[in-house]
């Protein structure tokens, strides 16, 4: 992966994420938002890499499916928008 590929598929997941988000906080309030960010990122960023993998004809190979891993959380911290979300979803997971 590129750094080109990187920078687009994150900032355009990212966004994505973001808004589905929002959506989803929209209609379920009673939620928590750090949970559905992190569901949401996750189908996003993999689906989205694969997409990107599939029409730029680039193969699947060990690295490029940790790739696709790491773009996913990626895309998850990068939609939650800061380091105080994260540790409260960790936080929640845990306990």
């Amino acid at each position: 992966m590129t750094i080109q590929l990187f920078m687009f598929l994150f900032t355009i997941g990212s966004l994505v994420s973001s808004l589905i988000t929002e959506a989803i906080k929209k209609a379920y309030m009673n939620v928590s938002s750090n949970i559905i960010a992190l569901i949401d990122a996750v189908v996003v960023g993999v689906i989205g890499t694969v997409c990107a993998y599939i029409l730029m004809g680039i193969t699947f190979n060990l690295s490029n499916i940790i790739c696709i891993l790491l773009m996913a959380v990626c895309i998850w911290i990068g939609s939650m928008v800061g380091f105080d979300k994260v540790k409260q979803t960790i936080n929640q997971i845990k306990g």
